[in-house]
């Protein structure tokens, strides 16, 4: 669509184009329909994509930062692997003009509750963040020192309203055994639930809390799980820093226990980690993403005599298409002490945020 599609209204004035709502009633209006509700199909005259936005659903237009709103209308759907039908709006409008629309279309949303994107930040390998999430993630560690071993781990998430989130993980464990043969297994399977406490859009901060147990269906005596029941709690911190030009820079801290049922079988744990990233973004801040990181990992068994583990984990996690719901990261966690039976591992995941779409969505 072009500048002069909306140039002038049908009694031949000018259009005025000074706030965000009169921007999306000359330029947007025609096909997402009054309030950005959506236009029916015999209004439309054309088939529109299967996932044509609402954008006063609070669960669709809360979950992504404003500078992803920016790169569709920018760049069009085609941009971020979307229908093709959403034109490109990077001549018809302003960079300023779109900042309005961005904002009039996310004022859309009426309840205050929902975090808004800007405090969704970059998951990290170890450290649990903060925001509630539809994702499924799987996570594989390779032992790089010490017995050969693969741990993978698969991860689902449910968002549920505006500030909680169930999660169930099932780890898996393959070791070399000392003959030469392997042994795997699945590992002790993991329920929790996560709850938003407090966020603030102005500060860029967000702080949630999670519980979990962790249920002993792995073998114990392979070293498949600990043989009790294990409860988690822990807090979870998220930090955005001041931004800068097509970069985003942050902290996210995770802190709790783990309470066996039975001490005398595994040790309460103390741990504690956090990870400090800066996200930098291709093509003006449009294309794909790239975010180093690097965590600092700790754990105390809360027994006497126990001395603290401290590992770090640099990272680097890179958007895989052009949706960016299907993430990609890899690091190397390295123990910096007590470094006796703790080995260096190749940690990476592949993350899929199904909210935003199937697997095979968004990549052209």
């Amino acid at each position: 669509m072009h500048s002069i599609a909306f140039a002038q209204t049908q009694s031949g004035g000018p259009l005025k184009l000074d706030t965000g709502e009169e921007i999306f009633n000359a330029a947007c209006l025609a096909c997402h329909g009054p309030g950005g509700k959506g236009q029916p199909q015999s209004t439309l005259g054309f088939a529109p994509p299967k996932t044509f936005p609402d954008f006063s659903d609070c669960n669709g237009t809360t979950r992504e930062r404003e500078l992803d709103w920016t790169a569709t209308i920018h760049e069009g759907g085609h941009g971020r692997g979307f229908s093709e039908i959403m034109p490109s709006f990077s001549e018809a409008l302003t960079d300023e003009q779109i900042e309005k629309l961005v904002r009039y279309l996310r004022s859309q949303c009426k309840e205050p509750g929902w975090p808004l994107g800007e405090l969704n930040l970059p998951r990290a390998i170890a450290t649990e963040k903060a925001f509630p999430e539809d994702e499924t993630v799987l996570t594989t560690s390779v032992n790089a020192t010490g017995a050969p071993g693969v741990s993978p781990e698969i991860t689902y998430e449910r968002r549920i309203g505006a500030k909680n989130q169930l999660e169930f993980s099932a780890p898996f464990s393959f070791q070399r055994q000392d003959t030469g043969s392997w042994f795997g297994g699945v590992g002790d399977l993991v329920v929790g639930f996560k709850r938003v406490v407090a966020h603030s859009s102005r500060t860029g901060s967000i702080f949630s809390l999670q519980g979990e147990v962790n249920l002993p269906t792995g073998n114990a005596s392979r070293g498949l799980g600990t043989g009790v029941t294990v409860f988690q709690t822990f807090g979870m911190f998220g930090q955005r820093l001041p931004p800068k030009a097509h970069a985003l820079s942050f902290v996210q801290s995770q802190f709790g226990a783990e309470l066996p049922t039975h001490t005398k079988d595994a040790p309460q744990v103390f741990f504690w980690r956090t990870a400090v990233g800066k996200m930098f973004i291709q093509n003006k801040g449009f294309g794909r993403t790239w975010t180093p990181m690097a965590e600092f990992l700790s754990t105390r068994d809360l027994v006497d005599g126990a001395k603290t583990n401290w590992d770090i984990l640099p990272q680097i996690q890179v958007s895989l298409n052009k949706r960016q719901h299907i993430l990609g990261s890899v690091g190397v966690r390295v123990p910096m002490n007590n470094t006796m039976g703790r080995a260096t591992e190749v940690v990476f995941y592949v993350l899929w945020d199904w909210f935003d779409g199937g697997l095979r969505d968004g990549w052209k």
